[in-house]
């Protein structure tokens, strides 16, 4: 609870709440959506992150000539190194939307599950491109609820040689109390996420949440059996 009034951190980027973004929580927030609804939104606002994501990329001025002849000063990403790392298993279903806007970008994953007597978190796979160190980094999870399970995995890409200030870590939606944990163990990591919810439970589930995500999208468990995400 040392997170409460604390003012959040600059490391934060959230998707604008335009009445758009708050129709598609309604959908996938709802318990009663279907699963073919639930994953036909959720794709939906994964794209968009995805999108505001790449926005936050370092990026250099180009200009172009137009078909008119006039001269265009865009801008252009000022990387040609950029990976995604999923957390599996929930972190998979971001995978689609970044290759979408992204062609040809190398994946890795890393499976990390917590570990019943301890309660912590363990790594048990971990697939990474040889030269990940050169990239900007991607990380995509689903939900981060403690943040435990993302601070592992950022931990690995450290360990890997990537600067901490290559990281992005990206999530549907994220609770307070993860977002505070991951800022203050890796203040250079920011985080882009549609939504920030107020609470975690007892059982570390994000409150009001949208439920386990990886079994509403995967189809693992009934609409009225599932248990909420804890992350």
């Amino acid at each position: 609870a040392a997170h409460i009034g604390q003012p959040m951190p600059n490391t934060l980027h959230v998707l604008e709440p335009t009445q758009q973004i708050k129709g598609l929580h309604t959908f996938i927030r709802n318990r009663e959506t279907n699963r073919d609804e639930f994953i036909f939104y959720s794709n939906r606002l994964m794209r968009l992150l995805i999108e505001f994501a790449l926005s936050l990329m370092p990026h250099k001025v180009c200009s172009v000539n137009t078909p008119q002849g006039f001269c265009y000063e865009g801008k252009r990403l000022d990387t040609t190194r950029l990976c995604g790392v999923s957390i599996l298993r929930a972190g998979e279903c971001l995978e689609p939307a970044l290759s979408e806007v992204c062609k040809h970008i190398r994946l890795g994953k890393i499976l990390i599950q917590t570990n019943l007597d301890t309660g912590e978190p363990e790594l048990h796979y971990l697939r990474l491109p040889k030269d990940i160190k050169e990239n900007h980094i991607m990380l995509m999870d689903a939900t981060v609820a403690t943040g435990a399970a993302a601070m592992m995995a950022i931990r690995v890409l450290l360990d890997h040689d990537v600067p901490e200030e290559n990281i992005l870590l990206v999530s549907l939606l994220m609770a307070e109390s993860g977002v505070h944990s991951v800022a203050y163990a890796f203040p250079k990591v920011r985080l882009v996420t549609t939504a920030v919810d107020p609470d975690v439970n007892d059982q570390f589930h994000i409150l009001p949440g949208i439920g386990n995500f990886g079994n509403r999208y995967f189809g693992t468990e009934s609409k009225h059996s599932y248990n909420p995400q804890s992350a």
